[in-house]
């Protein structure tokens, strides 16, 4: 397996970038686009990208004005005096640190467990052949037909049982256990690793461990990075869950959080502190996806060896 070594974008030369442009102009078959083409196309998505990023804007937007302005028609699209007091508002008026910290400890459990128990699972289904193998993972990928309601109350019965009910381990404790879709996404990168390479470490008298650490691992971080970052957004978004299984006030989550505050102020709701709480909510998923985003992209799109 060879490696492709990256020339910086300042020492390659004019010819290379021409020629680098003429590729990027060229469709799969080979052809040149065309420039209105090409045009129209980075319009289109411009257009698309702004569709998506209203929602986002909007939620700012009213979380810095006042409820006098939130009051006016038709709506302003910028607050005049932006109050960012808001922000501090909202964080009091619930306990949002505590809700913050069990999110947290739920979401980097889950990830953790995910990303390894996962990994392990795919490399057994993708890198060592054994008898029976591609029926038991046939058996896997039905389970993702499995509605969620069909699981609830037998999920619910046993960690009831086992006395976690009202705890955080019955949303961190499952990612070990591994799930369909992680496992699929992570064999089918696993599966472009070359076997000459996997039987010559055996060979060499490389253990299973020490080839999945050591050359498996480090080989599929672009899936591991996705199925982290899937895992992570489930996890913090995840309403559902803590619904079910937390009672207390005191192990309770930021969805379910955001839920009360809104109940509690039913009849007197305050949209800017509620969209000052969700802006909140969702800014530690904004920078996860934007510091890990290259990653994210390789992993989705399982890029081939080179």
């Amino acid at each position: 397996m060879s490696t492709m070594i990256q020339t910086p974008a300042e020492n390659i030369s004019p010819q290379r970038k021409k020629a680098n442009a003429e590729a990027y102009n060229r469709r799969a078959d080979g052809t040149k686009r065309s420039w209105y083409s090409t045009l129209t196309a980075r319009i289109v998505m411009i257009i698309l990208s702004i569709l998506f990023l209203m929602p986002l804007y909007w939620m700012i937007v009213s979380a810095l004005k006042s409820n006098e302005e939130l009051a006016k028609f038709p709506p302003t699209l910028w607050p005049h005096a932006p109050e960012f007091s808001n922000f501090v508002k909202a964080v009091t008026a619930m306990p949002f640190l505590t809700f913050f910290a069990n999110s947290a400890i739920i979401t980097v459990s889950v990830v953790v467990l995910s990303v390894i128990s996962n990994f392990i699972i795919a490399y057994g289904f993708a890198c060592i052949d054994w008898p029976g193998r591609d029926k038991l993972f046939y058996v896997v990928i039905a389970t993702l037909f499995l509605p969620f309601p069909v699981t609830l109350i037998p999920m619910f019965d046993m960690w009831a049982r086992l006395g976690l009910v009202n705890t955080l381990f019955p949303l961190i404790l499952p990612a070990m256990f591994g799930s369909a879709f992680y496992v699929f996404l992570l064999r089918q990168f696993l599966k472009q690793i070359p076997q000459p390479m996997l039987d010559a470490a055996r060979v060499d008298g490389a253990s299973e461990w020490t080839i999945l650490w050591r050359i498996a691992f480090p080989t599929a971080m672009p899936a591991l990075t996705t199925v982290a970052i899937f895992s992570a957004v489930g996890s913090w978004n995840d309403f559902m869950g803590p619904l079910i299984y937390l009672q207390d006030q005191k192990v309770q989550t930021l969805s379910i959080g955001l839920q009360t505050f809104r109940s509690v102020n039913a009849q007197d709701v305050t949209f800017n502190q509620l969209m000052a709480a969700s802006f909140l909510v969702i800014v530690p998923l904004l920078l996860l996806f934007f510091i890990f985003q290259r990653y994210f992209i390789r992993g989705i799109t399982i890029g081939g060896f080179k």
